[in-house]
């Protein structure tokens, strides 16, 4: 299930919309995070249109912490990371959907703020970063905008057959036999350990890994020792 997280929103027209294009899309879990404006102003309200009950259900949280109730944080960004920037290495709206179709577990999709978008620490703590394509003169899309596309490519997608997902804890289990195996390693630098313990958090959390498939995986890092 998708929840729609907005991170210290301050427009409440940018609110209203987002809601609107959530109905459009079959999104109904809303949750602002420290909100900067009210999200039941008359002005958030008018622009919801039919979508007004989004409004009206909305959770409020006080911080990104709280966001750890989730199997999975999706963060979204106009800014694009490079090879060696691995936190901030993006998947296209398309990609995501296709990864996520069907899927049964708590998902927050989160938007940064209107103005700087989300924090390099708010980065790192997602499972997966989403960017949309646009013009290198100007990456940057209004809040509402970005939502709507994204939510369009999550809907489209025609739900699969549908198998049960690794939980988060599973995914806990998992890393950390890994990282037994890596502390048997020798690395010339810190850096250079942490930046594997990174990737496999990354390629893990990308692969949506059922539980059998999981499960496979914790037979065979048991067998390494």
């Amino acid at each position: 299930m998708i929840y729609v997280v907005l991170i210290e929103p301050e427009t409440e027209g940018n609110i209203g919309a987002i809601a609107r294009a959530m109905k459009n899309f079959a999104l109904t879990n809303l949750i602002l995070v420290a909100p900067k404006c009210n999200h039941l102003s008359e002005i958030s309200l008018v622009r919801s249109k039919h979508a007004k009950q989004i409004l009206k259900k909305a959770k409020v949280l006080k911080d990104f912490e709280e966001l750890k109730q989730f199997d999975y944080i999706i963060g979204t960004t106009a800014i694009m990371g490079t090879d060696y920037n691995i936190p901030r290495v993006a998947l296209t709206p398309e990609q995501l959907a296709q990864k996520i179709k069907g899927k049964k577990q708590k998902i927050a999709l989160v938007f940064g703020r209107e103005g700087n978008g989300l924090s390099n620490q708010e980065i790192k703590k997602c499972d997966i970063i989403v960017n949309i394509p646009s013009s290198p003169k100007y990456k940057t899309l209004n809040l509402s905008h970005a939502a709507t596309i994204i939510f369009y490519e999550l809907f489209k997608t025609k739900p699969q057959k549908e198998f049960e997902l690794a939980s988060k804890k599973d995914k806990e289990v998992l890393l950390n036999m890994i990282n037994t195996h890596l502390n048997k390693f020798k690395f010339t630098t810190k850096h250079k350990k942490q930046t594997q313990i990174t990737v496999w958090k990354k390629v893990l959390n990308k692969s949506f890994l059922t539980k059998r498939e999981i499960f496979a995986l914790f037979g065979f890092f048991k067998k390494l020792k």
